[in-house]
């Protein structure tokens, strides 16, 4: 199974991001694990500076961006 993270602090931009994700999962029809990152030192872990992040699989993808669902299913197809 996937495993989809959305690195952020709780703003507006990282609730957007994890709604684009859930929303594009959604279209895909790909069961996935939607995670909400918020402790600031796990985000740092992976190397991210700027929030919101989406993490794919452990694999950092779009950084300091709201990326759309469609975007989103780019990344995941």
């Amino acid at each position: 199974m996937t495993t989809i993270q959305v690195l952020g602090t709780g703003c507006k931009k990282c609730v957007a991001l994890k709604e684009n994700a859930e929303t594009a999962l959604r279209e895909l029809g790909v069961e996935a694990d939607v995670q909400k990152v918020e402790d600031i030192n796990e985000i740092v872990a992976f190397g991210v500076m700027s929030t919101p992040a989406l993490v794919v699989d452990g694999e950092v993808k779009v950084v300091g961006k709201v990326a759309s669902s469609e975007e989103i299913k780019d990344l995941l197809s």
